[in-house]
């Protein structure tokens, strides 16, 4: 299956989403550009996204898929390169049984591989493999990081521990940003207020700082739970306490600083 982790349940997302069913919402919320991130692990898909940034100006960068395990990596990683938008690589490691996945040898071997290329890596975590993401980030101090959805804290049970401490442990290596994203889906789907991401928030926000959290939509993921403007609201809503070059920061300087689009 090409999506493992679509389930029976998730019906709104069988379906093709294309860059011409996210233009208008994107610009109805006053965003310009996005970053593409792969969705499932095939080569054919990191090409796909490729193929469609060339197509499209407002995809300003893409975070494909390569086995990081091959020993083929450095030609993979070479080839895909070449192109301008190829700015980083993710593994959905949210589906590996094994929650030490990350600190395999022969992953490791092809994080190292990245900073070659000026690749960025993307961490799609739950709660229970941040000890082995802490465990990756400080043995690449070199490498750029960014969690994705926050590492998908259990909002619909109201759970602050352990996430809380895993993701503070996270934030003191510098090399590591954080995605404001993904919190719909883990909150009771559809069925949710604004008010109750707060506290997550301001954690992920006083553990990373201001410069390195970036709103992001987890779009088309984000229907299961939401609309994508109400999606965003939930962090534009709630940065309106910073000032207006954080605010800007936040919702698109800080992701353009760290993919290097």
């Amino acid at each position: 299956m090409d999506y493992p982790w679509i389930n029976d349940g998730m019906t709104v997302l069988k379906r093709d989403f294309l860059p011409g069913d996210l233009v208008p919402l994107m610009r109805s919320a006053g965003f310009q550009g996005s970053v593409a991130v792969q969705a499932r692990q095939s080569i054919e898909e990191t090409e796909f996204l490729l193929e469609l940034a060339d197509q499209h100006e407002f995809i300003r960068g893409v975070v494909g898929w390569v086995d990081l395990r091959s020993d083929k990596i450095h030609s993979q990683l070479s080839k895909y390169s070449a192109h301008s938008k190829f700015r980083g690589v993710r593994h959905v490691v949210q589906d590996e049984p094994d929650d030490q996945f990350m600190v395999r040898p022969d992953f490791k071997h092809g994080i190292a591989t990245l900073k070659d290329f000026d690749l960025r890596y993307d961490l799609l975590v739950f709660p229970r493999q941040l000890p082995a993401a802490v465990t990756l980030v400080e043995t690449f101090p070199s490498q750029a990081f960014v969690l994705d959805h926050m590492a998908k804290p259990n909002i619909r049970g109201g759970e602050i521990e352990p996430w809380k401490t895993l993701v503070e442990r996270l934030a003191k290596s510098q090399n590591v940003s954080c995605k404001l994203s993904g919190m719909v889906t883990e909150a009771t789907l559809g069925n949710w207020q604004a008010g109750e991401f707060h506290r997550y928030l301001d954690i992920v926000i006083a553990a990373f700082g201001l410069d390195r959290v970036m709103i992001g939509s987890d779009w088309p993921v984000c229907t299961l739970s939401g609309g994508y403007q109400s999606v965003l609201n939930i962090v534009i809503d709630y940065i309106k306490q910073f000032s207006n070059q954080e605010q800007t920061a936040i919702l698109g300087g800080n992701c353009s600083r760290f993919y290097g689009i």
